[in-house]
């Protein structure tokens, strides 16, 4: 069978301790709960960053992504290893949605939530119509040129946050260009397991270079510890519940469009690396997803989405157990419920933060260029130009529709208008 022993709800996992350890294979306790780990710093910086961008509270955030990823781990029966983490593709409407200053706990954090939920209802839907009618026509209605203009309308939409976050003082501005350029060389030059952590470790050099110019040589607001003193070491995190308001939920659901695009692409990229048909268990992915984020949200979390990161660590370590994931999340969850592990991700000086935010943000972008490159998207078409043309322009412009008594940001007019534009003009001359 393609998948291994299907005949059971979860895979028995045969031990194996060389070579390629399948996802129905596990490697002895002591290894596996070190993979876990592993799994567990790969995912870190991006989770943990997500939250701050959003002014949410990064321990709620790294816990619902243990606990999503454990939800996951059962909608999938145990055959798809993937790591639920915080998705930035929501950064951008929540900012929109909140009015979020940049920095800080977000106020309007209830909104946002409801928002959030009303994303994760949309994708559990979507996941529960492919389940019972196939992944083909999300390829359909959302066929890459759609898919990648979406991507790229989040990315330069968050463009100005990024770019505000390091225009303060010229010790602002120069702590984010170092950490960009850190996250840069990382990612480049580093070997192994450390070239996997860009964010993380750009994000560790920022913070080392802004604590040395303010706390050590006076020439900024220095890094304040005191809450980390004061902090417990195991406490229950602040849980927020969720407001529902038609303007925020208008302007957040779309996103489930872009996680469906992301996680069907993280779904076959993992078949390919795993030699599974993984096909079968694309719609209880979405399922998966969609609960883990709509769970989030209701504590106060961020939406979640299976990451990149991890898939990345698996590509080098060739380790595709998903008893791993297991551990993982479990060890988030530990760190979740850690005050005085929170309070210190929330001393990362707001340079380092925008410094962050210009590399990812910009790789939200530039993601889109990969996904046009690598499905071959014509560009001599008019169809595929216009469409792309328009749909970042909306996205960069921030053009605001009303309807009713009802507000559509410049994200979701770019998503919606993105696939009615490319249905709508059907096809040309040039594709005839």
């Amino acid at each position: 069978m393609a998948n291994g022993d299907d005949a059971g709800f979860m895979p028995r996992w045969k031990l194996k301790t060389s070579g390629v350890i399948a996802p129905d294979e596990r490697l002895p306790a002591g290894h596996t709960v070190l993979a876990g780990i592993q799994h567990v710093v790969a995912m870190f910086g991006s989770t943990a960053i997500a939250p701050i961008l959003m002014g949410f509270n990064p321990n709620i955030a790294i816990l619902f992504s243990g606990i999503g990823t454990l939800i996951f781990f059962l909608c999938v029966r145990g055959r798809v290893p993937s790591y639920l983490g915080s998705s930035f593709a929501f950064i951008a409407v929540v900012i929109a949605a909140t009015g979020y200053a940049g920095s800080g706990p977000n106020p309007n954090i209830p909104v946002a939530l409801g928002g959030i939920i009303a994303a994760g209802v949309l994708y559990t839907v979507i996941g529960l119509i492919v389940q019972g009618a196939g992944y083909r026509w999300v390829e359909r209605l959302m066929p890459p040129v759609v898919t990648g203009a979406i991507v790229a309308a989040i990315g330069l939409n968050l463009a100005p946050v990024a770019v505000k976050a390091v225009s303060g003082a010229a010790l602002d501005t120069w702590i984010g260009l170092l950490t960009v350029l850190a996250v840069g060389l990382v990612a480049v030059r580093a070997p192994g397991m450390i070239g996997r952590l860009p964010v993380l470790i750009g994000g560790l050099v920022g913070y080392l270079a802004y604590y040395l110019c303010a706390n050590v040589m006076g020439l900024g607001k220095a890094i304040d510890f005191s809450g980390v003193a004061t902090s417990s070491w195991i406490g229950l995190p602040s849980f927020t519940a969720p407001v529902f308001e038609w303007n925020a939920m208008l302007l957040i659901a779309p996103v489930a469009i872009v996680l469906v695009a992301e996680n069907l692409g993280h779904i076959k990229a993992i078949g390919v690396m795993t030699g599974r048909n993984l096909d079968p268990y694309i719609g209880r992915a979405f399922i998966g997803d969609g609960v883990a984020t709509m769970l989030s949200a209701a504590g106060g979390g961020t939406g979640v989405t299976t990451y990149a990161e991890n898939m990345g660590v698996m590509a080098v370590t060739r380790i595709y157990s998903t008893l791993i994931f297991v551990v993982a999340a479990l060890v988030a969850i530990v760190l979740g419920f850690s005050p005085k592990f929170g309070a210190l991700i929330l001393t990362i000086p707001g340079p380092v933060i925008g410094g962050l935010t210009i590399v990812v943000f910009g790789l939200i972008a530039a993601t889109a260029g990969r996904i046009w490159v690598e499905n071959g998207v014509d560009f001599s078409s008019s169809r595929n130009l216009i469409t792309v043309g328009a749909t970042l322009t909306v996205a960069a412009g921030d053009l605001t529709l009303k309807l009713g008594g009802m507000t559509l940001g410049g994200i979701g007019t770019a998503t919606f208008g993105a696939i009615l534009l490319y249905h709508l003009l059907g096809k040309g001359r040039d594709q005839a």
